[in-house]
């Protein structure tokens, strides 16, 4: 039987027994905690970096209704994974939820491969930050600045956000994320008022049948729940949120069903205001992105067009900016449990004034600026080759632990709590979410020679499956290590909760 132990954190103080510090409480609320999460999911990058592939090369013209399959499969999941949080409040989120459902081994495991996610999504956003960041600056003024002077100053953006506290990096994710939902709404908008295109506006491309058109359809579903990648994050800032047993259930819903609905609008819009035959021949064509500002020029005006591009920009780096908050706490929470001796007092800390993670940032800014950098000397593009397949590796890793967090949810109410235990809340709908988040990863296997792009042949995509399977490996062998011979450390593992919502 595994050991009983836990660190439960009070409500007040940043530091608990044992001297394992705690995030600043009470700093940010529903509507911050909602905005980190779609951040994190970067709509304007999603609709302009993934809805141009999808058409081409995935579900076609069934893009939108890609999306919204996508969003009721996500909804589903969100179902036991919010009933959960009820329960366990911690930093960790799928670590600590993992840990509790399955046990501490898996959780390790799954907590190692979260951190290594959301490690490999911060530099993946600065690359398509610096390429985007670069065509603006080229297009608008006409200087040609090295796409890796933006990513250097992303990169000091995403540590000094990280060292002044959650507080800090929810006002200016919030203005950032406004700006891009607007100039993608207002679009959307007018070709809705004015009756879309030439083809006016058809139902086709949210028929869910259509989804599973195209030139592959597998590829298109996979790049629809990539979209969504970050909605999760929600769980992870419970610790610092004012009221966790009422917020994060409700910033999960909200944040995916909002995201899923503005993706099918937009989408589907972007494809009414050209045609249906126009924007597929757009999609295709050697500027994809034109797929989006065509329609903007149309109905909206030039001025929207370079608008949407400087917030293209600044979305990326607001996606950035939450994955790297993500990581960070990942980072910190499995230091202050001193999974690996020592770190409790490094990346384990909380900043003495700021009560943020403060050193885990720097640590993650640190791997992310050696991941730039060996993408840069090896003459990668900033674009296909950076952003591309460091997502690709981290949504692989990402969804497999949501499908282990589904699992988890069912098996912790059948042996915690059996008294509320409910045939769908906690059983059938984290059932079909995990099934469904193992299916995605199917596709991206079955696909993975087209999953990115022109990199095809890389090696970093050809090793990505062996990549998450070595580093979910590594964390059953040293959970499994622990456990005979560090007793006290390994009852630890994953089980620093918050005091309000424990076990309730």
């Amino acid at each position: 039987m595994e050991p009983s132990a836990r660190t439960v954190l009070s409500g007040e103080s940043q530091a608990s027994a044992g001297g394992v510090s705690r995030l600043k409480p009470n700093v940010v609320g529903l509507l911050g905690v909602v905005f980190m999460a779609v951040a994190t999911a970067a709509p304007i990058t999603a609709m302009t970096g993934n809805v141009p592939f999808m058409m081409s090369s995935g579900s076609g013209i069934g893009t939108p209704a890609a999306f919204l399959i996508a969003m009721v499969v996500l909804a589903v999941f969100s179902v036991g994974f919010t009933t959960m949080s009820k329960h366990i409040t911690a930093t960790g989120a799928f670590y600590g939820f993992i840990s509790f459902g399955l046990g501490r081994t898996a959780g390790l495991a799954a907590g190692l491969l979260a951190t290594f996610a959301y490690m490999v999504f911060e530099p993946s956003l600065i690359g398509i930050f610096s390429s985007f960041a670069h065509n603006t600056v080229l297009d608008q003024a006409g200087v040609d600045i090295p796409w890796w002077v933006f990513a250097i100053g992303m990169l000091a953006v995403n540590a000094l956000g990280t060292w002044f506290g959650v507080a800090v990096a929810e006002r200016l994710l919030i203005v950032l994320l406004v700006t891009e939902v607007t100039v993608l709404f207002v679009m959307a908008v007018s070709v809705l008022l004015q009756g879309g295109g030439p083809e006016g506006i058809s139902f086709d491309p949210i028929n869910p049948v259509n989804a599973f058109g195209g030139v592959s359809a597998g590829l298109g579903l996979f790049f629809a729940f990539w979209s969504w990648v970050g909605f999760e994050s929600t769980a992870m800032y419970g610790e610092e949120s004012r009221d966790p047993k009422r917020i994060i259930p409700r910033a999960t819903m909200i944040a995916v069903l909002g995201v899923g609905v503005f993706y099918v609008f937009v989408s589907w819009m972007a494809i009414s205001g050209s045609g249906q035959d126009k924007a597929m021949e757009l999609a295709a064509s050697a500027n994809p992105m034109d797929v989006f500002f065509a329609p903007t020029e149309s109905f909206v005006g030039h001025w929207a067009v370079s608008t949407m591009q400087w917030l293209m920009v600044t979305g990326s780096l607001a996606c950035g900016m939450a994955f790297h908050n993500c990581a960070s706490r990942y980072l910190y929470a499995l230091g202050r449990e001193g999974a690996i001796p020592g770190l409790q007092q490094t990346i384990g800390r909380t900043h003495p004034k700021n009560g943020s993670p403060h050193i885990a940032g720097l640590v993650q800014t640190g791997i992310a600026a050696v991941l730039v950098l060996a993408f840069a000397v090896a003459g990668k593009d900033p674009y296909a080759g950076l952003y591309t397949l460091l997502a690709v590796l981290g949504t692989m890793a990402i969804l497999l632990v949501q499908a282990t967090t589904s699992f988890a949810v069912m098996n912790y109410f059948r042996t915690h709590h059996p008294e509320t235990r409910h045939w769908f809340k906690t059983f059938l709908a984290p059932l079909i979410g995990g099934v469904a988040m193992l299916g995605v990863v199917l596709l991206l296997v079955v696909n993975m020679d087209t999953a990115a792009g022109a990199e095809a042949d890389s090696l970093v995509l050809k090793a990505t499956p062996y990549l998450v399977a070595v580093v979910a490996l590594a964390g059953l062998g040293y959970a499994t290590y622990l456990k005979r011979t560090d007793p006290a450390r390994y009852a630890l593992l994953g089980r620093t909760v918050l005091e309000e919502t424990h076990e309730r």
